[in-house]
Protein backbone atom coordinates (compact mmCIF):
# COMPACT_ATOMS: atom_id res chain seq x y z
CA UNK A 1 0.00 0.00 0.00
CA UNK A 2 1.61 3.25 -1.15
CA UNK A 3 -0.67 5.57 0.82
CA UNK A 4 -3.12 5.51 3.70
CA UNK A 5 -6.70 6.82 3.45
CA UNK A 6 -8.94 8.22 6.23
CA UNK A 7 -6.35 8.26 9.01
CA UNK A 8 -5.37 10.44 11.94
CA UNK A 9 -1.74 11.49 12.20
CA UNK A 10 -0.31 12.53 15.56
CA UNK A 11 1.65 15.74 14.96
CA UNK A 12 4.19 15.27 17.75
CA UNK A 13 7.14 13.13 16.67
CA UNK A 14 8.38 10.07 18.52
CA UNK A 15 12.09 10.80 19.03
CA UNK A 16 14.57 8.11 20.08
CA UNK A 17 18.32 7.83 20.53
CA UNK A 18 19.00 11.57 20.63
CA UNK A 19 17.00 12.29 17.48
CA UNK A 20 18.73 9.68 15.33
CA UNK A 21 15.49 7.70 15.05
CA UNK A 22 12.17 9.51 14.60
CA UNK A 23 8.65 8.52 13.65
CA UNK A 24 5.07 9.76 13.41
CA UNK A 25 2.09 7.74 14.63
CA UNK A 26 -0.75 6.99 12.19
CA UNK A 27 -4.10 5.85 13.65
CA UNK A 28 -6.67 3.99 11.55
CA UNK A 29 -10.47 3.89 11.80
CA UNK A 30 -10.36 0.22 12.89
CA UNK A 31 -8.17 1.14 15.89
CA UNK A 32 -4.93 -0.17 14.42
CA UNK A 33 -1.72 1.84 14.60
CA UNK A 34 1.42 2.26 12.50
CA UNK A 35 4.45 4.50 12.66
CA UNK A 36 6.32 6.02 9.73
CA UNK A 37 9.91 6.88 10.49
CA UNK A 38 13.51 7.51 9.63
CA UNK A 39 16.61 5.83 11.07
CA UNK A 40 19.92 7.68 10.70
CA UNK A 41 23.22 5.78 10.52
CA UNK A 42 24.12 4.00 13.76
CA UNK A 43 23.23 0.99 15.92
CA UNK A 44 20.12 1.03 18.12
CA UNK A 45 18.18 -1.24 20.47
CA UNK A 46 14.40 -1.19 20.82
CA UNK A 47 11.86 -2.94 23.02
CA UNK A 48 8.42 -4.09 21.94
CA UNK A 49 5.10 -4.38 23.73
CA UNK A 50 3.03 -5.57 20.77
CA UNK A 51 4.22 -7.75 17.91
CA UNK A 52 5.74 -5.49 15.23
CA UNK A 53 5.99 -5.78 11.48
CA UNK A 54 8.84 -3.58 10.25
CA UNK A 55 8.75 -2.74 6.54
CA UNK A 56 11.80 -1.12 4.94
CA UNK A 57 10.61 1.53 2.48
CA UNK A 58 14.00 2.94 1.41
CA UNK A 59 17.59 2.26 2.36
CA UNK A 60 18.67 -0.86 4.18
CA UNK A 61 19.55 -2.04 7.64
CA UNK A 62 20.75 -5.06 9.54
CA UNK A 63 18.58 -6.48 12.32
CA UNK A 64 19.48 -8.75 15.22
CA UNK A 65 16.16 -10.31 16.18
CA UNK A 66 15.30 -12.05 19.46
CA UNK A 67 16.54 -15.63 19.79
CA UNK A 68 19.03 -15.13 16.94
CA UNK A 69 22.80 -14.79 16.97
CA UNK A 70 22.96 -13.60 13.36
CA UNK A 71 22.43 -10.13 11.95
CA UNK A 72 20.19 -10.22 8.84
CA UNK A 73 20.12 -7.57 6.09
CA UNK A 74 16.78 -6.05 5.06
CA UNK A 75 16.49 -3.73 2.07
CA UNK A 76 13.73 -1.60 0.55
CA UNK A 77 10.71 -3.80 -0.15
CA UNK A 78 11.56 -6.32 2.57
CA UNK A 79 10.15 -6.71 6.07
CA UNK A 80 10.63 -8.60 9.32
CA UNK A 81 8.52 -9.39 12.37
CA UNK A 82 9.50 -8.88 15.99
CA UNK A 83 7.63 -10.77 18.73
CA UNK A 84 5.78 -8.91 21.47
CA UNK A 85 7.56 -8.16 24.76
CA UNK A 86 11.05 -8.54 23.32
CA UNK A 87 14.13 -6.53 22.37
CA UNK A 88 15.88 -6.24 19.03
CA UNK A 89 18.75 -4.29 17.51
CA UNK A 90 19.13 -2.53 14.18
CA UNK A 91 22.23 -1.12 12.53
CA UNK A 92 22.55 0.95 9.38
CA UNK A 93 25.16 2.99 7.57
CA UNK A 94 22.60 4.90 5.50
CA UNK A 95 19.35 6.78 6.08
CA UNK A 96 16.55 4.19 6.24
CA UNK A 97 12.84 4.92 5.80
CA UNK A 98 10.46 2.48 7.51
CA UNK A 99 6.85 1.68 8.38
CA UNK A 100 6.14 -0.23 11.58
CA UNK A 101 2.76 -1.94 12.08
CA UNK A 102 1.73 -2.91 15.62
CA UNK A 103 -0.14 -6.20 15.82
CA UNK A 104 -2.33 -6.96 18.84
CA UNK A 105 -2.13 -10.63 19.75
Amino acid sequence: MAQFERVTVIKKANVYHGGKVTSRTVLFEDGSRKTLGIILPGEYEFGTEDQELMEILAGKLEALLPDSDNWEIYEAGQSFTVPSNSKFKVSTDEVTDYCCSYIKE
